[in-house]
């Protein structure tokens, strides 16, 4: 039996989301989901004891990050990243790809694998398919992501072309490189940019290798949000019934809600967590930047709708004071918070399918946080 398998519960019959279940080694996951990102095998200030008080089914650690610190030996040696961070729960980690390409301006891709300089030290280093799954081997994560290209927006159609075919290639040494198909589950990832044509080869070409899931690469940098949802409108349905859907790098609220209403059923993101180190919160209100001034005597919780470990027990103006402050424990709140929030907001999608209703949900959530097409995305 695969290491990863995904159960189709129900079809939402107003908007054709789907509820379901993601099985892997350290439990199952209820979806759609929302994973919170441990970049460095942890969590932005959060202790995984909060995360579970939060009911985080799934977390995301980073494979350039760690294989560059502490190094993926070192994780071995502890037990695996599990052990190494004691998170008993799935943990996915993606490829390292994406980080390659965002954070090292001198790189040089080549079919065997990346040249690139470590972005801390300026060494140069390399990172192959190869390589990437011996770093995930080691770590021992549940799903693992193939290391794929992961081209900028907007690429030329013919530089997309070329990409398209060598993420398959990679694709395919990723699949021979994999060391421990019987406890690691690899998703394959879809890329093409906003070409349709492509995002079919690409679908074509990776659902021909029979991966245990897939995930949509290449959205969410850059792009405006109906460009987003009309590539995901004409790439889910290319993906097996019969298989989780993932769409990476996405967490704002409305996009959440999108994504499901398109048949995604995994989400990650680091926005919740990197917001919320600058004050902002995500609230039944809409956006709430708490460390403004006009929060100094506001003694009221972030959110009077929110029933997190947060909003309990601490103000609006204590928790202003904290991140004006630069105090550790007003990120850690405010994290704790966004977090919460998101993963409620799941929880809420997720009862909508069951009843199917998940349009009526997104319409009164819209109306309610005083989205339009203009201003969506500044949530």
């Amino acid at each position: 039996m695969a290491a990863v398998t995904y159960e189709l519960i129900k079809t939402c019959k107003q908007s054709g989301a789907r509820l379901g279940r993601v099985h892997t080694p350290h439990g199952t996951i209820e979806t759609p989901i929302f994973m919170p990102v441990g970049t460095l095998a942890t969590v932005k200030t959060l202790s995984p004891e909060e995360l579970n008080q939060m009911a985080a089914q799934i977390i995301l650690s980073n494979t350039y990050h760690l294989w560059l610190r502490p190094g993926e030996d070192i994780v071995r040696e502890a037990g695996g990243l599990h052990a190494f961070m004691n998170w008993d729960k799935p943990i996915l980690t993606d490829s390292g790809g994406f980080q390659v390409f965002s954070l090292s301006k001198l790189r040089d891709i080549k079919e065997e694998g990346v040249h690139f300089r470590n972005h801390i030290s300026g060494e140069k280093l390399f990172l192959s398919p190869e390589k990437a799954m011996a770093i995930q081997n080691a770590l021992g994560s549940d799903i693992m992501m193939a290391f794929d290209e992961c081209p900028p927006y907007p690429a030329e159609e013919t530089y997309m072309q070329d990409s398209v075919e060598r993420t398959t290639r990679w694709a395919e040494r990723c699949l021979e490189a994999h060391g421990r198909p019987e406890d690691q589950g690899l998703f394959g990832i879809v890329q093409g940019g906003e070409y349709e044509a492509l995002r079919k080869q690409s679908a074509r070409d990776l659902t021909a290798l029979d991966f245990p899931g897939y995930a949509i690469g290449g959205l969410s940098v850059g792009e405006p949000k109906e460009v987003m949802n009309r590539v995901l409108e004409f790439t889910t349905p290319l993906l097996p019934a019969d298989k989780p859907r993932y769409l990476m790098g996405v967490g704002s609220a409305d996009s959440l809600i999108d994504g499901a209403i398109r048949g995604i059923d995994m989400f990650d993101c680091v926005l919740p967590t990197r917001i919320a180190r600058n004050g902002t919160c995500m609230t039944s209100e809409g956006r709430l930047v708490v460390r403004n001034a006009k929060f100094a005597r506001d003694f009221r919780p972030l959110d009077e709708e929110c029933d997190c470990y947060t909003c309990k027990n601490y103000s609006r103006a204590y928790i202003r004071h904290l991140v004006k402050c630069n105090e550790t424990f007003g990120f850690r709140l405010t994290s704790y918070h966004n977090l919460y929030f998101l993963l409620k907001l799941m929880e809420r999608v997720r009862e909508a399918i069951k009843e199917d209703r998940l349009l009526d949900f997104r319409e009164a959530f819209f109306e309610q946080y005083g989205f339009n097409k203009a201003d969506a995305k500044n949530f």
